[in-house]
């Protein structure tokens, strides 16, 4: 058996539909098509270093590895490589040597702070461990049953509040940049993220071919948003909302839920049959509006970390 790394090559339909498919059986509960990983692979900012890997075994890709710099925080040199091979093809050595890889690439890309996220299953922590990582903080992979689910009634907007979609700012979607870029700021993790450039967001949020317009839910008081829940589908049956916050001078009036909500209800009368999010598991508020909603707790993910002090 022969195992080999090369990069995700920019244009090449396969290799973007093989990283995709790789992650959908490992990953089952995020959105991945191969059009999203090729626009990632082409808009990625170069401040990024971002670099997708591919693990071919005997020339059949096996393994996918995520690997780049957190170029949007203002803490130089985190660095992440997320690992995932596909589950009939585990403990052949691809996985081992996608992390070699990466580690190399980020080293030289200045990373002196590396992020792994795991599934949380006893190898898969294992085998962190063993390269030198710490665990950190988790998080959870949530579903809900839009099929056969019962959501919450739709509720009227209080007064003074207007719920909109994200196509509504289809000419000028700078608000939601704003708004976004507020909540981010509160949002949990290790690595601490700012949105300061407005192109940049344009590109790798706004217009990122998973992202729904349509299905993407804003609340607005006075002609300012003030809350949204951000919808990706894959085009398919799947749902996933990527984002839901609200400004601070609006908090405490439930407006985050009614745009959840929103966006909810009409994914399912769209034709979207599961819906999914992700929560830090020390997010108590986020975890109580979603189990309100009905989604149960599908799959957990660890973090690790291990400092590299410039070389890895």
């Amino acid at each position: 058996m022969t195992l080999m790394i090369r990069e995700v090559r920019r244009g090449d339909p396969a290799d973007a539909a093989s990283f995709a498919r790789i992650r959908h059986a490992a990953l089952p509960f995020m959105l991945f098509t191969p059009e999203s990983i090729a626009y990632d692979v082409a808009h990625a900012h170069p401040d990024a270093h971002y670099q997708p890997l591919l693990a071919l075994e005997d020339s059949e890709p096996a393994g996918t590895a995520q690997v780049g710099l957190v170029y949007d925080s203002p803490e130089p040199g985190q660095g992440y490589v997320n690992v995932y091979v596909h589950p009939e093809r585990t403990g052949r050595g691809a996985g081992s040597l996608l992390v070699r890889s990466a580690e190399e690439r980020l080293a030289a890309a200045g990373a002196t702070r590396l992020f792994a996220w795991v599934l949380d299953a006893p190898a898969n922590r294992a085998f962190d461990e063993k390269r030198g990582y710490r665990a950190a903080r988790s998080a959870h992979f949530l579903r809900l049953d839009l099929a056969k689910g019962t959501l919450p009634p739709l509720q009227s907007p209080p007064p003074g509040v207007e719920l909109r979609t994200g196509a509504d700012f289809a000419d000028d979607p700078r608000p939601l940049f704003t708004l976004d870029a507020e909540t981010l700021r509160d949002e949990p993790g290790d690595v601490e993220r700012e949105f300061t450039d407005y192109a940049a967001w344009l590109k790798e949020t706004w217009h990122h071919p998973l992202l729904d317009h349509e299905l993407t839910s804003v609340a607005v008081v006075n002609g300012r948003p003030a809350a949204f829940s951000a919808a990706r589908t894959d085009g398919g049956t799947r749902y996933g909302t990527v984002m839901t916050g609200t400004a601070r001078a609006f908090r405490g009036r439930g407006l985050a839920k009614l745009a959840k909500n929103h966006s909810l209800h009409r994914a399912r009368a769209a034709g979207y049959t599961e819906a999914f999010t992700g929560n830090d598991a020390g997010n108590g508020p986020m975890l109580a509006i979603n189990a309100w909603f009905g989604y149960d707790v599908c799959a957990t993910e660890v973090q690790y970390v291990r400092e590299v002090g410039g070389s890895a």
